[in-house]
């Protein structure tokens, strides 16, 4: 028996099994080795055979967002209406074949935005290209989910359980779960609140399942099986997504405003460029990204290049952003803008900066 029919049969167990208070431990174990199956799905043991043809592309600007969606849903047209890089559309299925990537100029920042060719049901399974476009995925700072506004919420229900199935967690904070290997001494169970969805019994049972016997857990919030099972695999990612609908111009107004109002939701159509402005206006906030100015002492700031840098940086990243050595020879800086109490203020290297302060560094 393979491992999909391996899966596949745990998840039709999970699925006829009952959901209450005696069937709570072996639905833990369930889950335990439905994960441990998909993650040696995801990265096969044995290697060998032919390479195949590169399907990522090389890390380039400030930050990177993958588009992510089912065949047909825009991702192209969308890539060559707010980059200057043209990717094939088309009006049937699978236009795009590989990863496609193209820079939107916002801000003073360089995004980097990839093309990806659609995915289907059984993605995470390797259907379609589907492994490839996932790891690509992976890398991103911001998944960008396109969706068919005509189509409802079904894409959007089928993309997460895809991305869940394959490590990504859209959304979500890390679980606040300590967890520690250890040579001896059995375990060692712990939480700094009540726990009503795991007792000690269901945490032994599941890291039996991983044959690990001595281990130090700690949990810091009520949370249940699945955290548990992410915090031993140690390979989960946890990234922001913005759910993208398009073809808004082929729905009702009702329909339009009931999409809008979802969380992490915009609605925009490609076709008719409407809401574009404000995707991109999201997508800015969605990065963290912030833009710092510099100045040279007895000169106005240089408006035109701004550093661009993530939300919460010090000074200390200011300094290594433009030259590794001055952080070594820095006394003090002049910052004017929102960080500050009073503009100019004279700050220390663990200040914390915001968008669009202005900066002017003083060397020993």
């Amino acid at each position: 028996m393979g491992i999909l029919d391996k899966i596949a049969e745990i998840e039709r167990e999970i699925a006829r099994t009952q959901k209450n208070k005696a069937t709570e431990y072996h639905l833990g174990l369930l889950k335990a080795k439905l994960a441990k199956y998909r993650s040696q799905l995801l990265e096969p043991t044995k290697k060998g055979g032919e390479k195949g043809e590169g399907f990522d592309v090389l890390k380039s600007g400030d930050a990177r967002v993958a588009l992510i969606g089912f065949p047909s849903v825009g991702k192209s047209t969308l890539l060559s209406t707010v980059t200057k890089t043209e990717s094939e559309c088309a009006s049937y299925e699978f236009t795009t074949l590989t990863c496609i990537p193209g820079v939107i100029d916002y801000k003073g920042a360089n995004i980097q935005l990839l093309d990806l060719p659609g995915i289907i049901e059984g993605a995470s399974q390797g259907k379609g290209r589907g492994r490839q476009v996932i790891a690509v995925a992976r890398t991103a700072d911001v998944v960008l989910m396109m969706l068919d506004a005509t189509k409802g919420d079904k894409q959007r229900e089928l993309l997460e359980a895809e991305l869940e199935s394959v490590g990504i967690r859209l959304n979500k904070p890390k679980p606040n779960i300590y967890f520690k290997i250890k040579k001896a001494g059995g375990l060692s169970f712990n939480s700094t609140c009540n726990l009503t969805r795991v007792d000690e019994k269901l945490v032994q049972l599941i890291l039996h399942e991983y044959k690990i016997f001595n281990a130090e857990v700690l949990f810091r919030e009520d949370t249940g099986a699945d955290d548990l099972i992410d915090v031993i695999n140690a390979n989960r990612i946890y990234m922001p997504c913005l759910y993208v609908y398009n073809k808004i111009d082929q729905v009702s107004i009702e329909e339009v405003d009931r999409l809008a109002r979802l969380p992490n939701s915009v609605v925009v159509s490609c076709n008719m460029k409407l809401n574009l402005d404000y995707l991109l206006d999201v997508l800015w906030e969605y990065l963290s990204l912030i833009r710092v100015y510099t100045k040279k002492p007895g000169q106005p700031p240089d408006f035109g290049d701004p550093i661009i840098l993530r939300r919460g940086v010090t000074v200390e990243h200011v300094c290594h952003s433009i030259h590794r050595t001055i952080a070594a020879h820095f006394k003090y800086a002049l910052v004017w803008g929102t960080s500050t109490k009073y503009s100019p203020q004279r700050v220390g290297i663990s200040h914390t900066m915001h968008d669009e302060d202005v900066i002017q560094i003083v060397k020993k």
